[in-house]
């Protein structure tokens, strides 16, 4: 499974269901390549590429707390690959 910067807009509070679902979507044995902005913050957006309106929140998050997320939703985090210093490749197996 392949999710690159598809959790950005999701809380804190909603990623371990987030991974779940993941685990439950992977066969046994089954990868997870997940790629995510890094950071230790939660904001509001107000203004998009080009300077267009919007309103979402986008959640950065440090490579360690995403593998605890991880295992415990049931997944062996067998590599992390730091992408300069605003992103982050975390590469788990289902167990």
């Amino acid at each position: 499974m392949l999710a690159w910067w598809s959790l950005i807009h999701v809380p804190d509070d909603e990623v371990p269901t987030v991974f779940r679902h993941f685990y439950e979507a992977l066969r046994p044995d089954g990868l997870l390549q997940l790629g995510f902005h890094v950071g230790d913050e939660s904001r509001l957006k107000t203004r998009g590429y080009g300077g267009h309106p919007m309103r979402v929140h986008v959640h950065l998050r440090r490579p360690e707390r995403v593998a605890e997320w991880l295992r415990a939703a049931g997944f062996a985090v067998e590599a992390q690959w730091l992408l300069g210093t605003d992103g982050a490749v975390v590469f788990a197996r289902r167990e």
